[in-house]
């Protein structure tokens, strides 16, 4: 069965135009700044406000909060996604923008998205207070969303606890690329890449089935089962760093910025004396640019063993099993057949 999206992805980006809006109305400001001094202006707001607009505006697959979607309206048992769900897109969405400003700070990345990352458009100075705030304006939408105080303060212990993980995550992954004298474990890859990427669908899975009406235990269930999927995704994403290269980034960018990614470190696992050469690709990348030889050459030995196909069949199993435990814990065939299918075509695009 195939499955459009497209009414709930005009929905999502509906709400994440009204919860981050060009034109600013008194309503919005008090909403979420409360009272101002009136010399405070449209010009003041803005110049927070448009790092993240502008990357919003570049697009995104938007996966994380049709997962949520899905995940409301099978705890709703329902036809319909309940509008609590809708409510709460920016929960989501904002956390992973501000995300990207950040990550692409601290690894030096020029692009996103096919645009130039958002401290080399708008200064370092920005781009960092941007993002910080993305991850104080997003909860606003808890208070307004139209669930019960006890659903609310369920949601904000949700939302605290997990940003707390992803920095924790962000902070495993900045010692590894700053330090190339040693490779983490593939355990110790998959521990970072939970808290740092899965974090998200673990988020968006738990506030979803309590938008729906589920209990604070279904959502508890939830979170390591989605956390899976968003494993998988960011391992199809180092995959295809290495292979067809991200879309709106260049081939190899990893390399660039030092990234341990699964297929260097179960290459390095087989081949453990290529160890100072992918080093030594590492750091003359990171000197010259994307331009280096040094990032061909470091693909190309990477690609002589079996690893970015290992990498990739790990990631399609990781999606598939946690789909499947989705399916156990939401027995509503037709919201699982959406679910899967959403999943599933993504492992057919490699992304």
């Amino acid at each position: 069965m195939i499955f459009d999206f497209s009414i709930e992805l005009q929905e999502i980006e509906s709400v994440l135009n009204k919860n981050l809006p060009n034109e600013k109305s008194n309503e919005w400001n008090s909403k979420v700044f409360g009272h101002l001094p009136e010399c405070i202006t449209e010009n003041h707001t803005s110049s927070l406000l448009e790092p993240g607009q502008r990357l919003l505006s570049l697009g995104g697959k938007r996966w994380r909060p049709l997962l949520m979607l899905l995940c409301a309206q099978a705890a709703a048992k329902s036809d319909n996604i309940p509008q609590e769900a809708y409510n709460l897109v920016p929960l989501i969405e904002f956390v992973h923008t501000a995300s990207l400003i950040h990550d692409d700070i601290e690894d030096s990345a020029d692009t996103r998205r096919g645009a130039p990352a958002a401290h080399i458009t708008y200064g370092l100075d920005m781009a960092l207070n941007a993002g910080s705030w993305l991850y104080f304006a997003a909860p606003v939408c808890i208070n307004t969303c139209g669930l019960s105080p006890q659903q609310q303060l369920l949601l904000h212990n949700i939302y605290n606890q997990e940003l707390r993980r992803l920095h924790l995550g962000q902070a495993m992954d900045i010692l590894w690329h700053k330090d190339n004298t040693a490779i983490p474990s593939v355990s110790e890859y998959t521990a970072m890449v939970r808290l740092k990427t899965g974090t998200l669908a673990s988020m968006a899975a738990q506030i979803g089935t309590i938008a729906g009406g589920g209990t604070e235990s279904m959502a508890v269930q939830m979170g390591p089962v989605a956390s899976d999927i968003g494993i998988g995704f960011q391992v199809l994403d180092d995959v295809l760093n290495l292979s067809k290269g991200n879309p709106g980034k260049k081939r190899g960018d990893d390399i660039v910025e030092g990234k341990k990614s699964l297929p260097i470190i179960m290459h390095l696992n087989s081949n453990p004396n290529d160890f100072d050469t992918v080093m030594d690709c590492f750091n003359r990348a990171s000197k010259e640019g994307i331009d280096s030889p040094a990032v061909e050459e470091c693909i190309q030995l990477v690609s002589s063993s079996d690893s970015i196909k290992k990498s990739s069949e790990l990631a399609s199993v990781l999606i598939r099993e946690a789909c499947n435990s989705i399916s156990l814990l939401y027995p509503n065939t037709y919201v699982k057949d959406k679910i899967s299918y959403l999943f599933e075509s993504m492992i057919q695009n490699g992304v």
